[in-house]
């Protein structure tokens, strides 16, 4: 279903992304922390959809059909560092620091950290190319929101 996507992503030089096509990427990218300790949780879900319906200025049923088209592309995404890097090279790295925010939200959505969650995280902010200051203090505003 979204092989086309994916295979523009992941070309060796990709295009920017048009704003459907980045908001989906990113969601993805969320999903993927939230599944990454094997609990996908209803308070995960919600936030992705929040922090969706807040950032491209959805309605909550907006939100929630980008996070099951997100869900989807997230199960045919290929591993991690090729998705992510792709991402990387895509999107502005104003964006990228709050898709770090965003990425910490969700991991702290459920009350507590995984070992599994704070490992993905701190690939996935060091393949976006995001500092590790820039990667705390996006955690301490996640913690705070």
């Amino acid at each position: 279903m979204f092989s086309d996507f994916l295979s523009r992503l992941t070309q060796p030089q990709p295009d920017p992304l048009v704003e459907d096509d980045a908001r989906l990427a990113l969601t993805a990218l969320l999903v993927r922390i939230a599944r990454s300790d094997n609990d996908y949780a209803d308070t995960e879900m919600a936030r992705i959809d929040r922090i969706s319906a807040e950032r491209f200025g959805l309605s909550p049923f907006e939100a929630a059909s980008l996070r099951a088209c997100a869900e989807d592309l997230e199960a045919e995404a290929p591993d991690t560092v090729r998705f992510t890097r792709a991402i990387k090279e895509a999107i502005a790295y104003d964006d990228r620091l709050a898709v770090v925010q965003a990425m910490w939200s969700v991991a702290l959505a459920d009350g507590h950290r995984s070992g599994e969650e704070d490992s993905l995280l701190r690939l996935v902010v060091s393949l976006l190319g995001v500092s590790d200051v820039d990667s705390a203090l996006a955690r301490q505003k996640a913690a705070k929101a």
